[in-house]
């Protein structure tokens, strides 16, 4: 292949290769003592940041689900803790509707002697009262029929006589 026809462009002597290489050692020089320290300083604090990053994230999700857990954990006491309250409610709830019916049994009962005791007590009264309504009547009609009979003096001696004759044999038998 023949070097010499083609374009100076792509066929550079020996002089511009030199100083291009010497262009380039010096560039690479200047590069490798200082921006590439820089580079590999910036790319290597880069992945410090991105490591630290992706370690909190790591944390931060294990918190997370530490706190889910917590949080799950909480929410089931809390439920046990309701259904005990709702129990000891309950529980509550009929002692005192079965204390509350015992009360009522009690009085109940209580009020129904009282009312037995009262009616008792009437019943005694107006017993009292008729035996006292009797009594005096069959006085009246004692009275009444005594003076009809009494009403002659004849009769009224009669009368004397035989009483005594009867309290003298009820003395006698005794």
């Amino acid at each position: 292949m023949d070097f010499s026809k083609l374009p100076a462009i792509l066929t550079p002597d020996l002089g511009l290769l030199f100083w291009m290489l010497l262009a380039f050692l010096v560039i690479f020089y200047v590069l490798a003592k200082f921006a590439f320290p820089a580079i590999v300083g910036m790319v290597d604090k880069r992945n410090k940041y991105i490591d630290e990053s992706l370690k909190k994230a790591h944390e931060a999700s294990e918190r997370l689900e530490n706190i889910r857990q917590e949080g799950e954990a909480i929410l089931q006491e809390a439920r046990e803790k309701q259904a005990q309250i709702l129990k000891e409610a309950a529980e509550t709830r009929e002692a005192i509707v079965e204390k509350a019916q015992g009360k009522a049994r009690e009085e109940s009962a209580r009020l129904l002697e009282d009312a037995k005791a009262q009616i008792e007590g009437e019943k005694r009264n107006a017993i009292r009262d008729i035996r006292t309504q009797v009594a005096e009547l069959s006085v009246q009609i004692a009275e009444k029929v005594l003076r009809e009979k009494l009403s002659s003096d004849a009769s009224q001696m009669e009368m004397i006589d035989r009483l005594l004759d009867e309290i003298s044999v009820d003395n006698k038998k005794e």
